[in-house]
């Protein structure tokens, strides 16, 4: 006979609670109390073999995200429907993935943490339409999503059920991208369908070690194509965020990652409706940058590290670097200036000279259209030589990649300022958020130099045939490749043409550019009317 006491519905619920807390999978829902007991000691076990493993409960990876006991867990004794393969038997309360909300800093976040003991964190449609809800309502309240992935892929036990559990969140990532932040943490292997929800996100984290992403494994390439490739060498979080590209950060450990989604967090606002978030600064905006004196070599040939100009002129010299392994001719992240947000593009003139090429191209041409999406403006800084030469670069489809770069700063509304530090040469002067593609403020230090080429290579062809016929070529190209440049390589010819709007001395950065997005502070720019253009992809 049922217990009819008035604690018994608290009893029961206490109960499920038990076993919901014990993801160690998997187990009968309707229990006796001995079979309730062996489940809670197999968790503890499961529990503890992570641990060993340098990994967590998805529990325990959400209370380092969010603030402490903020998180409300939703569909916590959802479990799966599946009739095969003796399911109904092995049904585990929350169905191997943990879903709710909390707060960061205080500001309403969504998030999803998938649990590796249940099923290998395989996605089953229960699963899925957890993490398709508080998709939905992340989009209903306008608030950012934080994936926790670690999962084995499709449950196959379930078939074409988990391959459409894995459309429906792919589609909803798609809707929500540039309406609401959207940011994946890879913890563990995450194999087949699992490593797209990732890849349609706005930011990927992956934890050293630990954490792969692949679509096919070692042993299924070695079977097609035999070629030998440990897991790591293939999907490890290195080789994402260094080869591919598909990761922006590699952390040392769950908590790192944890620390920096927090940090990403702050730079943006909870939707493409809101500015991003403003803090506190006791950084003057008037203050001088005495360390940029002289630090741009006048030398074109020269290397510096941008780096150091972009930490000068940031508030308390704080700048998140994002791809950092990947693509290092070109360098992103956030900074803050007067406690504003503050996207950054920058030529990196110690890889490759700053040429723009492939990678550099797609990589800054992805960051430009989040900052705009979420309101984020944009700071540039300029030394680039141009598109990398090469066979390589042409095959592979430079021109196709680089237009990306261009489309993306003119599609851009927000604030932009442009400043050029040394080089800005032809169709790269352009593409890096010219006057002619709506940056709004243009910058340039004395050592500018905005012309079609370097000196040298213009001189050899302006003058090839009084070159030829010279007694003394040599003289003569010394004679007017110093014409060329004071003609051309400098700022000054394209400040004559309304293109440069103030040269500047180096250490006055900071003061002019926090001048320059308070001046734009309240802009207002639409582009016309369209269901989308066709960016080059």
């Amino acid at each position: 006979m049922a217990d009819k006491s008035p604690d018994a519905p608290l009893a029961a619920l206490r109960e499920r609670e038990l076993l919901a807390d014990h993801y160690a999978g998997p187990q009968a829902v309707d229990q006796t109390e001995e079979a309730r007991n062996k489940q809670v000691a197999k968790a503890e076990a499961a529990r503890a073999r992570l641990h060993d493993n340098g990994r967590a409960t998805a529990h325990e990876r959400i209370e380092l995200l969010l603030d402490p006991g903020s998180f409300v867990e939703l569909d916590r004794f959802v479990t799966t429907q599946c009739p095969d393969f003796n399911m109904p038997d092995k049904k585990v309360y929350g169905d191997g993935v943990v879903t709710g909300y909390g707060t960061v800093e205080g500001r309403k976040v969504f998030v999803f943490a998938q649990q590796p003991t249940v099923f290998g964190g395989s996605l089953g449609m229960a699963h899925a339409n957890k993490i398709c809800k508080i998709m939905d309502l992340a989009m209903s309240v306008g608030a950012p999503v934080i994936g926790l992935n670690d999962s084995g892929g499709a449950r196959i036990q379930e078939g074409v059920a988990s391959l459409a559990g894995y459309a429906e969140i792919f589609k909803r990532n798609v809707l929500a991208s540039g309406v609401v932040p959207q940011i994946s943490v890879v913890l563990g292997p995450c194999a087949g369908g699992a490593v797209y929800s990732p890849a349609l996100t706005d930011l990927v984290l992956m934890v050293e070690q630990n954490a792969y992403m692949f679509i096919t494994g070692p042993d299924v390439i070695k079977t097609v194509t035999h070629e030998e490739v440990t897991k790591e060498e293939l999907g490890g979080a290195m080789t994402h965020n260094k080869k591919s590209g598909v990761a922006h950060f590699a952390c040392p450990s769950a908590a790192a990652a944890m620390a920096m989604v927090r940090e990403l967090l702050s730079f943006m606002p909870a939707n493409n409706m809101d500015d991003p978030p403003k803090q506190a600064s006791s950084d003057p905006a008037d203050r001088l940058c005495p360390e940029l004196e002289g630090f741009v070599p006048v030398d074109a040939s020269r290397p510096y590290d941008i780096r150091k100009i972009i930490t000068s002129i940031a508030d308390d010299g704080h700048f998140v670097e994002v791809q950092e392994h990947f693509a290092g001719n070109i360098v992103i992240g956030f900074v803050r200036l007067q406690g504003r947000p503050v996207g950054v593009v920058a030529n990196q003139p110690l890889v490759l000279a700053g040429c723009l090429d492939i990678n550099a191209s797609t990589k800054a041409a992805r960051f430009v259209r989040m900052c705009d999406a979420f309101n984020i403006p944009l700071l540039t800084l300029v030394d680039v030589p141009g598109f990398l030469p090469g066979t390589d670069q042409e095959f592979g489809g430079i021109i196709r990649h680089g237009a990306k770069l261009l489309y993306a700063f003119v599609e851009a509304t927000v604030p932009k300022v442009t400043l050029v530090t040394r080089k800005a040469y032809g169709g790269a002067y352009d593409v890096m958020a010219s006057k002619h593609i709506r940056a709004d403020v243009n910058l340039c230090y004395p050592t500018g130099e905005i012309a079609v080429m370097g000196a040298e290579g213009a001189v050899n062809i302006i003058y090839r045939r009084e070159l030829m016929a010279a007694e003394d070529p040599e003289a003569v190209r010394a004679e007017r490749v110093e014409s060329y440049k004071d003609l051309f390589a400098s700022p000054y010819k394209a400040a004559e043409l309304g293109f440069i709007d103030l040269v500047i001395r180096p250490e006055e950065t900071r003061q002019h550019i926090c001048r320059s997005f308070d001046l734009l502070a309240n802009k207002r720019q639409d582009n016309p009317a369209k269901k989308h253009g066709n960016i080059p992809l």
